[in-house]
């Protein structure tokens, strides 16, 4: 069974005046055992940070520097960064725009073949490729995109965005390779690397435009790298699990077949390792084609992105639904062939092996030609007919339209709630929440003693129920409800990181994420972390919460499951700029507005890693439960969902993963956290505050990262 964060009290046996421990050390007396038993515990600790943090409070108007950061503390790093800047570009800028004078060759190239190839030679190279990849369903699957993408007239800003790809994926394939080999025969290498991957996967793109604008200048160029800056990390990944899970019997056949050090590896441990590799090729594709966007900000170049990004400006949703919609198609069509080249045999057993089907990638080759031929004499097939493209656009902006006007008064209710009832009171307290315009009355010295009450009850039943840590974390909740995160003093919640992470992963992860906090105090952007903190940890919690209980619902039932799939495919493959348009037009621009749509991105891996949990609990165990006359219920609490914790546990990682990614996006619509310092240093040239605001997100994610792999760690199946 799984175990809590901190060890439980073991339940007692009664022994006349005393208690005998489960450990059977002896009985002491009842009171002397508790005390014992909380200190143990780390009840002493919390209930001193409990105690702190309530004195600080009280403090905090007789010390300016308790309630807030002084100003007059912080240290210049923004202007030093800056500087470095400068100084790196000078000396260095022949060389990197040399650099892109050489990539943008290649681009321009492969734009130009792209759109030269006429649409029905490219239909049935795609489709041939589906058909080798997946069979006849991912064809059709196939097919059916690249009709949506003609028929809705994005065929070539399509195919300029699909040149990147090709272009930055071997590139990137290229790069992680060889460096994942580096880390695979180097454990120092591979220590070295963790948090350099760690730092680019986790740092917002947007935080690292300005330096590479700087570098390589602005156009398609920029885009490029952007882009393999952004998607080598999974291939470094994939290529040292790879290498490293080759089985010890197949090296030792190869050593004795007298194979050299070379031989070795490109022979046996590279084929072996295959299938990895190219997972890490699909991962590799996929987050290459998610930068489309952000190489459209920066390249400006005529691509789907950029048609994303511009009918969003103007508040188009039919539009930038389309050509979002295109970006959904092409990242399914190829994480569909990438991941079926890596995990699928040669079909070929399954069919008859005629002559037509042994060269039939042949006959598509030839077709294609005769395509490419045909298009000089007929201009249909060289470019898709304009009088052909179907714009929906209209309706799809009318239907919007009456929504938000038809459920404008529901839309509000809801708004006003979660707003002046839960996100407020979380963010600056309800001490300053609470008013005649939000609440309806006037707070006075008798609700504060009533909430006050209410949680000195709640605590005391907790300890009554031998949950010391449970109390101490319902006290400090309440400390922060009524406070609010972003007024509560800053050395009681370092206090509080502190004594978490040290019970949690031990001194390292403690003094690590202590070293990050302490860096964000001094960079004076302390208050821009908590404003993130509170609406990153708000939307954690609703999508974790809600994904898996989605989750658990599509492991018990399949129809579910098939019809939550495109969903979920749908919003992970979507531009994250086209998520908030619906959303800002339901529930105009702020804080719940952004919350919505950090949700709507990071509920996904909640709901996947919990239905891949509970599926993949043995079917023996369950029958064994079945046969003990388990109910229903009792096998999901008391069977599935503990042994299916430790994916339930990964999932809740990723989604704190996808919700910071999320955070620079959200601050489009309102938000005054870090991803509002990225935008503010990116439209201002200031490097400095830009990369300071990335590191700040990036740090929030790495220490959340080792917090939830150290929870996970002390779950015992």
């Amino acid at each position: 069974m799984p175990r809590s964060l901190f060890p439980p009290l073991a339940p007692p046996i009664k022994d006349g005046g005393g208690v005998v421990p489960r450990n059977g050390e002896g009985v002491v007396p009842r009171n002397g055992g508790i005390i014992r038993s909380f200190l143990e515990n780390g009840f002493a600790a919390w209930a001193g940070v409990v105690v702190f943090a309530l004195l600080l409070l009280a403090l905090r108007g007789r010390a300016e520097w308790i309630a807030e950061y002084p100003p007059e503390w912080t240290l210049p790093v923004a202007p030093a960064l800056n500087a470095a800047m400068e100084w790196f570009v000078a000396a260095t800028k022949p060389f990197f725009r040399a650099a892109a004078a050489a990539l943008e060759l290649p681009l321009k190239g492969a734009r130009e073949f792209l759109n030269w190839l006429p649409w029905p030679a490219a239909l049935a190279l795609v489709c041939a490729l589906a058909h080798r990849a997946g069979g006849w369903k991912l064809t059709a699957f196939a097919a059916a995109s690249l009709l949506y993408i003609l028929a809705i007239g994005y065929w070539r800003e399509s195919m300029n965005s699909l040149a990147l790809v090709c272009i930055s994926v071997p590139l990137a394939v290229c790069f992680g390779f060889a460096l994942g080999a580096w880390g695979f025969a180097s454990r120092r290498a591979e220590r070295a690397l963790s948090p350099v991957l760690d730092v680019l996967q986790t740092v917002p793109a947007f935080a690292y435009l300005l330096p590479i604008l700087l570098l390589f200048g602005f156009g398609a160029v920029v885009g490029l790298i952007a882009s393999l800056l952004y998607s080598f990390p999974p291939m470094v990944r994939n290529t040292i699990v790879g290498l490293r899970a080759v089985p010890g019997e197949v090296i030792d056949a190869g050593l004795i077949s007298g194979a050299t050090r070379r031989q070795l590896f490109w022979r046996v441990r590279v084929p072996t390792a295959l299938p990895q590799l190219l997972l890490g090729v699909n991962q590799t594709t996929m987050a290459s084609l998610s930068m489309v966007i952000v190489a459209s900000i920066i390249g400006g170049t005529d691509d789907i992105g950029w048609e994303v990004l511009s009918t969003m400006r103007k508040a188009q949703f039919g539009e930038s639904l389309l050509a979002g919609i295109v970006i959904a198609l092409m990242a399914m069509l190829l994480d569909r062939i990438t991941c079926g080249l890596a995990t699928r045999r040669d079909i070929a057993t399954a069919e008859k092996p005629g002559a037509l089907f042994r060269n039939r990638y042949w006959i598509v080759a030839a077709l294609a030609a005769c395509f490419a031929f045909a298009a000089r004499f007929l201009p249909e097939l060289g470019e898709y007919p304009k009088e052909w493209v179907v714009r929906p656009a209209g309706a799809l902006n009318e239907m919007v339209r009456w929504m938000t006007a038809e459920f404008q008064p529901a839309i509000n209710a809801i708004k006003s709630g979660v707003l002046f009832f839960f996100m407020l009171p979380l963010r600056i307290g309800l001490e300053r929440t609470v008013t005649p315009f939000s609440w309806g009355f006037a707070p006075t010295i008798a609700h504060a003693a009533g909430y006050a009450i209410f949680v000195c009850v709640v605590c005391g039943w907790l300890l009554h129920r031998r949950k010391p840590n449970a109390a101490a974390a319902c006290a400090l909740l309440g400390i922060v409800f009524y406070a609010g995160l972003t007024k509560t003093p800053w050395p009681a919640l370092l206090a509080v990181l502190a004594l978490w992470t040290l019970r949690l992963g031990g001194l390292r992860l403690a003094l690590g994420a202590l070293a990050a906090a302490v860096f964000l105090l001094f960079c004076g952007v302390w208050g821009k972390v908590l404003l993130s903190l509170y609406l990153c940890g708000v939307a954690v919690a609703a999508a974790f919460f809600g994904g898996t209980l989605l989750g658990v619902c599509a492991a018990h039932n399949d129809w579910f499951s098939r019809l939550m799939r495109p969903v979920n495919d749908t919003l992970q493959t979507m531009p994250l700029f086209v998520i908030l348009i619906p959303i800002v037009m339901f529930f105009k621009i702020g804080e719940f507005t952004a919350l919505l749509a950090i949700i709507a991105y990071a509920y996904i891996p909640a709901f996947r890693y919990a239905e891949h949990g509970v599926r993949a609990v043995p079917a023996d165990v369950l029958e064994a439960g079945r046969a003990m006359g388990c109910t229903t219920a009792q096998l999901l609490w008391r069977i599935k969902l503990p042994l299916s914790l430790p994916n339930i546990m990964l999932g809740l990682n990723q989604t704190i993963m996808y919700a910071v990614a999320m955070l620079v996006i959200a601050a489009l619509v309102g938000t005054n956290g870090l991803g509002q310092q990225v935008y503010i240093g990116l439209s201002k040239g200031d490097f400095g505050i830009g990369i300071i605001a990335g590191a700040g997100m990036a740090m929030i994610a790495i220490v959340a990262d080792r917090m939830c792999k150290a929870w996970r760690g002390r779950v015992v199946v």
